[in-house]
């Protein structure tokens, strides 16, 4: 039982338990729910001499008042679980009480209390069930006994907002000798936060020695009244920063309702894992307050979020404590901002932690070093007027102009997935294959084909590099003669025709295993590659003495002629 829970009186046996009660409560009293809740702290009991029963099994059980029961949270009464509960484990070691596993470890596992899930063991009629099940059923139980009643537990609780600082909003709530704690009038709202404040970092609010904010009328009577001198917690203003941010010049209220209808909600919420829980619920809490009060008709903030991970030196999160903080200063001089984007985003999947390491450092500016020396060697190519692609491409050229295009596809995909580090990938394959043509490949075509391609790879490779580099690939379109901003250029899109290949290998099984191979053109009909697999002189044998039962293809990989015996 939680110590304050109101049962507590009527179940001492005599004055000595109820003297033990009271040293126990106030013991208790003296720290917040914070503390009592902490994993890392003993557990604190007072065993009572009156027994609770089990009403599964109707055997008496220690009855215990234990510190870390709130009476907030459910009823205040809890039916503690050792095996399965790490905060129960601890009370039943620290006061000497059998650990009965309930449910079955997985192979391998060693730990103290287990919290997964698995099957219930030593619980009699729930016994072979999963936890969760096991749960609803022994509800259903105790229910249609009469001995209890299936309840929401919400978690909920008050939240207090006011805090003893100069910089937050002002509480709107004036105390009046006569008509007690009375609120702002709707058109004496917002208060505002007066100018002539001496921060002296005593204690206790600043607003308190402002007498000329202090002192108001009461709202109610006109009486002589004082402010609240509390201001609210600065989550209370981050909570509909994104309302404000669709007209942040707009006078008449919170924000434009016309603007707030276009631009809400907002389409992607990018944030560390810190803001996952509170500023994501009160954010989603105060949008649906305004939503009632019909200021604003949009119902959701966010519509996704993407939380990203921390980058870390040594094995821990980067702190000047601990000595292990690249400065940016002295990075950038060295190898410049882009150098820092590219490897941060190619290190690691943005969702992960990132540890920072030099040789990574390096490879990213070897790789964009790459890059300047690329176009710089075909500068004197790519500045002299385009050359037209020809209407047939050789066969290095269709290779080639394939790779391009299957890199746009791949990095706007990849993009658009947030998977930054497999997009700057797709690009060191694109450089490779273009030193490669500029190279071996480029004596094998003619030179205006040969201009061609390489103009049309350095621009898709410009274009796609901008989001991770855009320092180097600002300076380098400006040497090949362009004089907007690489932010004003269109996003490349994947030409259809240049990704399909001229011929596509298929696997031809029977019953699964492989008996041929089909070279088909790239856009064959499937009815026309099920009858050349049925009908090629490797696959024929195999359907001897056998009846088709059905024929599955997989457009561009696979026929599988699945059979079974005639007759």
């Amino acid at each position: 039982l939680a110590p304050e829970h109101p049962l507590v009186d009527a179940l001492v046996a005599d004055e000595a338990e109820r003297r033990a009660v009271a040293a126990f409560r106030a013991e208790v009293a003296r720290e917040s729910e914070i503390e009592r809740l902490a994993t890392d702290r003993p557990k604190r009991g007072l065993r009572l001499a009156a027994p609770a029963v089990n009403p599964f099994k109707e055997e008496a059980i220690p009855l215990f008042l234990a510190d870390y029961v709130l009476m907030g949270y459910g009823t205040g009464a809890i039916m503690a679980v050792p095996g399965e509960d790490q905060r129960d484990w601890d009370f039943a070691k620290a006061h000497g009480l059998p650990i009965i596993e309930t449910v079955k470890r997985p192979p391998g596992w060693v730990g103290e209390a287990y919290t997964g899930d698995g099957i219930k063991i030593n619980s009699g009629f729930l016994d072979g069930l999963m936890v969760a099940e096991a749960k609803r059923k022994a509800t259903d139980w105790l229910v249609a006994k009469g001995l209890g009643e299936a309840k929401v537990n919400y978690r909920l609780r008050d939240w207090g907002i006011s805090r003893q600082r100069y910089w937050g909003a002002p509480i709107p709530i004036v105390y009046c000798r006569t008509c007690g704690t009375v609120p702002e009038k709707p058109e004496n709202l917002p208060v505002v936060l007066p100018r002539n404040v001496q921060i002296t970092g005593k204690g206790g609010s600043p607003l308190a020695d402002v007498p000329g904010f202090v002192n108001a009328p009461c709202p109610r009577c006109g009486g002589p009244g004082r402010r609240e001198t509390d201001t609210m917690d600065t989550f209370v203003e981050s909570s509909w920063y994104f309302l404000r941010y669709c007209s942040p010049r707009f006078a008449g209220g919170m924000a434009d309702p016309a603007a707030v209808h276009y631009w809400m909600p907002v389409d992607q919420y990018i944030g560390g894992i810190e803001h996952a829980i509170l500023h994501l619920l009160y954010a989603r809490f105060y949008t649906k307050v305004v939503r009632d009060l019909g200021l604003f008709k949009v119902d959701e903030p966010f519509q996704r979020l993407f939380t990203q991970g921390m980058v870390i030196k040594d094995g821990a999160k980067m702190s000047k404590s601990k000595g292990n903080v690249v400065t940016p200063d002295d990075f950038v001089a060295t190898y410049g901002a882009d150098t820092a984007r590219v490897f941060e985003l190619f290190a690691a999947p943005p969702e992960k932690d990132l540890e920072w390491s030099d040789q990574g450092v390096e490879g990213a500016f070897r790789f964009l070093n790459r890059v300047w020396r690329l176009v710089q060697a075909q500068r004197s190519t790519l500045a002299a007027p385009a050359a037209e692609r020809p209407a047939e491409l050789s066969e290095p050229g269709r290779a080639f102009r394939r790779m391009v295009h299957e890199t746009i596809r791949r990095v706007t995909d990849d993009i658009e997935e947030f998977h930054f580090n497999t997009a700057i990938s797709a690009l060191h394959e694109l450089v490779n294959a273009m030193y490669a043509f500029a190279g071996e490949s480029l004596a094998r075509v003619t030179p205006e084909e040969g201009r061609a391609l390489l103009g049309e790879a350095v621009e898709t490779l410009l274009l796609l590099l901008a989001p991770f580099a855009p320092h180097l690939v600002e300076e380098l379109r400006s040497q090949l003669g362009h004089g907007e901003s690489v932010f004003q250029a269109a996003w490349p899109t994947a030409d259809p025709a240049a990704l399909e290949r001229e011929a596509v290998l298929i696997v031809v099984q029977v019953d699964g295993r492989v008996r041929a191979r089909l070279t088909v053109g790239p856009s064959v009909a499937e009815e026309t590659l099920r009858a050349r697999a049925l009908a090629d002189g490797k696959v024929r044998p195999w359907l001897q003495s056998r009846e088709v039962e059905r024929v599955v293809v997989v457009p561009g990989r696979l026929v599988n002629i699945v059979t079974r015996s005639a007759g």
